[in-house]
């Protein structure tokens, strides 16, 4: 079920307003990465809060022992390459809450992506 509503979250993502870039990333170990790039900061908050993403976030807290967000600005519109995103959530990001948290979830520990990048679906 987390697999199909997260697509259903990523369609959203590809067809909301401001959306330049989204990207799916599937790792060993049922370990998932989404990274999505918008216009602005509001087109980012009016995706995060209504529809598909919305739904699945409620139940994130059930179904994952894991998960964590980041935001930043950048200049360039280019989505940043995986090892990017992996650095800029472990030095900027945070836990969502999750009711069944792991260990590196109450660490805070965001593993190494596993390389070469493979499993990658880009959706815009």
């Amino acid at each position: 079920m987390f697999l199909i509503q997260s697509f259903r979250a990523a369609q959203q993502a590809k067809s909301a307003e401001g959306s330049l870039a989204v990207a799916l990333l599937r790792q060993p170990q049922n370990t998932y990465w989404t990274r999505t790039v918008r216009k602005s900061e509001s087109a980012m908050t009016a995706f995060m809060l209504t529809g598909a993403h919305r739904g699945v976030m409620r139940k994130l807290l059930n179904w994952c022992d894991e998960a964590a967000l980041v935001h930043w600005t950048q200049d360039s519109q280019r989505p940043p390459d995986w090892p990017e995103a992996r650095d800029k959530m472990q030095m900027l990001g945070r836990t969502s809450k999750v009711n069944h948290p792991s260990e590196d979830q109450r660490a805070f520990r965001i593993p190494a992506l596993q390389m070469p990048i493979r499993g990658e679906t880009r959706l815009k």
